[in-house]
């Protein structure tokens, strides 16, 4: 049957008299059959690959692409007056991640489908999600962000398993989202509990968090900053990993082999700290099977490996002793256990799991009893074994490893940008797509003024498509012909959106005394703020205060504004990416691990504005100092000057006339009308007093920077090159070549 009859079959009438709703259903079960199709051949070991987070995106465009049928889909319905886009924009938006640890994990998960890999994600069925951001009082609220519907992509199994606390019993339920990829289909296991009630949940900070049985499910990352939030998250993360490792044992068994042989038979991959409890678990379960603990030590120590994201030590996660006895005792004494192991063998205190606090280390947990561990960006590999986990480093030197980052290429570019996709096929052939290491190639039309000009030309129709969409959902009324100078990542003090604010504060000043850019500067922002991370939502507020006040100002809004994009998500990525022309990458230096945002803006043709700091470092390598802009201290003055203890921000305060003057705004009368005085405020004292990430030392270096690029981006033929470049060299960050780079070195499946 014909990808026509089969859709019309699906759907229940001709293609021409449904509805977008109709369609939409009739795609999903065309999907649905196709992948049936796909030879999802067996392998002896499995990957699990255990994250608090997949922030996976809607799936449908990305679900044809894969099964190699996009093209003929989008010209069935278009040739009956239907636009795909239209149609895929009904797939809510699931929403089980938030920022980069997350789409990463979406990003693997993609690669390692299309790859023809078995492996699996396993994380928890959010019905929340973070939360929905809304923009009011020029401050961020949270509301709650229901996603789950009839025609969600989540299919209900008959999995259930039970997780015993102390103080109640937990039943799950197994829910799965196919991943499809060119070469097989694999699940993500999400688990639910049965008993969860959506209504205890007012808002997506204002619930009872004590009332696990109803509320377990609900929220990703609740607020924790009150021991009821801090006993939920505990809740959450054991939940998931006993689940996680019921699930291993269960499918290793009924694929033919036994407790003692399971890390013959499963890897698992932890994602970030928050699955580590999966190590105990597991030695609790083959404990309970009869294998002996250290039998079961060492099958564990044997198949799980850890990927670590941070240096932030506030990320690396501790729990109090107490608070584990309390609520999984049996775990608590196998954790006692490997530290007892750990203190026969390690004098020094850093290295115990449990330390003199009592509290419980996660990540050091995940170093002793796994067998790798691994950073995701060479700069962050070596502040790693060099100085943050040295003292690990030193004694178990084979098993630290780097695996940079990398991003799903297919939806980055072939969904998000089929403009440009379209383009380089059209130079290069579509051979790339195999191999993204082939857009290399792009590099012979370096000079070459025509291709130059399409490139310009597809910016702008990006541009120009972002604008409609963002006057579609906010209202707001965008420049095409300006540049859009994009920072969109998760709002934290270390990716120092504060700075970029800082730097918008003097331009507009500079606008207000006469002193004109070239060009109209669009600044254009999407961040969530974690609730109860006041400092971040202070910076939110103060860009939303510049964007009301430039946005109302008829002389200034003509040469300088602010977009935020309100409750930013991939969708919103999906848009603004395509149409960026400054990619800021402006974290501390030592700070990012790796950042991803990096890689998608570069593939599209932004140009990276960056300190040294994460793959930024890669990146550069690879376009050469011409084709990237940088700035700012290095990784190792930064991390000497923590180590001393001598950053005093108050003296390049009274010292820079652009950094008082800027900072000083923050507070002024203006400010004050459209904001609110306590949280500017606080934020300006914060600023001069503490600046713990360090805006201050690298804000004249920024400045200079980002207004040299400003300068060069009128010489658009050399800026069409830098683009050139840039897209050219960005294939090395595809996620199939870091999931190679897992397979072969880490997972061996």
């Amino acid at each position: 049957m014909n990808l026509s009859k089969r859709l019309e079959k699906n759907c229940g009438k001709l293609i021409f008299d449904c509805t977008d709703e109709e369609l939409f259903c009739g795609i999903l079960k065309t999907v649905s059959e196709l992948k049936t199709e796909q030879k999802n051949e067996k392998s002896k070991k499995k990957l699990y690959y255990i994250s608090a987070e997949f922030l996976i995106g809607r799936l449908l465009e990305c679900n044809l692409l894969n099964l190699g049928v996009y093209d003929e889909i989008k010209k069935i319905l278009s040739d009956n007056g239907k636009d795909i886009s239209r149609i895929a924009e009904l797939e809510a938006e699931p929403s089980l991640g938030n920022g980069g640890l997350g789409r990463l994990a979406a990003c693997f998960m993609d690669s390692v489908a299309h790859m023809g890999l078995e492996g699996d994600g396993v994380g928890l069925l959010y019905h929340y999600g973070l939360f929905k951001q809304v923009f009011a009082d020029n401050k961020q609220h949270e509301e709650k962000n229901p996603w789950i519907s009839e025609n969600s992509i989540i299919n209900k199994t008959e999995i259930s398993y039970k997780t015993e606390f102390s103080d109640c019993t937990l039943t799950s339920r197994l829910y799965t989202i196919d991943i499809i990829g060119k070469n097989r289909t694999n699940k993500l296991n999400l688990f639910d509990i049965e008993t969860v009630d959506e209504s205890v949940a007012k808002d997506a900070t204002e619930f009872d968090k004590t009332d696990i049985k109803k509320n377990l499910t609900l929220f990703l990352y609740p607020d924790d900053s009150d021991e009821a939030g801090k006993r939920l998250r505990l809740y959450q993360e054991y939940f998931m990993a006993s689940n996680a490792a019921h699930l291993i044992l269960e499918e290793t068994i009924r694929r033919g082999g036994t407790p003692e042989t399971l890390n013959e038979y499963a890897v698992v991959q932890i994602n970030d700290t928050h699955p580590s409890l999966i190590i105990p678990e597991l030695i609790r379960l083959l404990c309970e099977c009869g294998v002996g603990m250290d039998k079961s030590i060492e099958i564990v120590r044997n198949m799980c490996a850890y990927t670590n994201h941070t240096i932030l030590s506030e990320a690396l996660e501790k729990w109090h002793a107490d608070t584990v006895a309390a609520l999984i005792p049996r775990i608590m004494e196998i954790i006692k256990e490997l530290d007892r192991r750990v203190k026969t063998e390690c004098q020094d205190k850093s290295l115990h799991i449990i330390d003199e606090n009592s509290l419980v280390h996660m990540a050091r947990m995940d170093i002793h009893y796994g067998f790798s561990v691994n950073g995701v960006a060479s700069l962050h590999t070596k502040i790693l074994k060099e100085t943050e986990l040295n003292n690990f480093y030193r004694i178990y030197p084979k098993k630290f490893n780097n695996k940079t980052n990398g991003i799903s290429m297919r939806r980055w570019l072939s969904v998000a940008n089929p403009r440009l996709e379209q383009f380089i096929v059209s130079l290069i052939g579509d051979g790339f797509k195999d191999d993204y290491l082939k857009l290399k190639e792009l590099e012979k039309f370096a000079d070459d003024d025509e291709v130059l000009q399409k490139l310009i030309d597809i910016k702008l129709e990006n541009k120009i498509d972002l604008c409609t969409y963002i006057e579609e959902k906010q209202g707001r009324n965008i420049n095409s012909n300006s540049v859009f100078d994009v920072q969109i990542k998760r709002l934290h003090e270390y990716k120092r959106q504060q700075m970029n604010a800082l730097y918008l504060i003097n331009k507009y000043l500079d606008i207000k005394r006469g002193i004109l850019p070239k060009r109209p500067i669009t600044a254009i922002f999407g961040a969530k703020a974690a609730p109860a991370y006041t400092i971040a939502k202070d910076i939110i507020h103060l860009i939303l205060c510049l964007e009301d006040i430039i946005s109302h100002d008829e002389h200034a809004s003509l040469y300088i504004n602010i977009f935020v994009a309100e409750n930013y998500n991939v969708s919103w990525a999906e848009r603004i990416i395509p149409a960026a022309d400054i990619s800021e990458q402006i974290s501390l230096a030592s700070k990012e691990a790796s950042g991803t945002g990096n890689m998608k803006l570069m593939l599209n043709g932004a140009l990276t504005l960056g300190t040294h700091d994460g793959a930024n470092v890669e990146i550069n390598s690879l376009v050469g100092d011409d084709n990237i802009y940088t700035f700012g201290d290095s990784s190792d003055l930064v991390i000497a000057r923590y180590k001393k203890g001598s950053y005093k921000p108050s003296e390049y305060y009274e010292k820079d006339k652009r950094i008082n003057e800027a900072v000083e705004y923050i507070t002024c009368n203006k400010m004050l009308e459209v904001g609110d005085k306590t949280s500017l405020k606080r934020l300006q004292n914060e600023l001069i007093n503490k600046d713990y990430f360090m805006t201050f030392p690298d804000f004249a270096d920024y400045t200079a920077t980002k207004d040299r690029m400003l300068c060069d981006y009128e010489d658009r033929m050399a800026w069409a090159r830098k683009m050139l470049i840039n897209i050219a060299n960005a294939g090395y960050f595809s996620a199939d070549r870091t999931v190679a780079e897992y397979n072969k070195e880490i997972w061996k499946l």
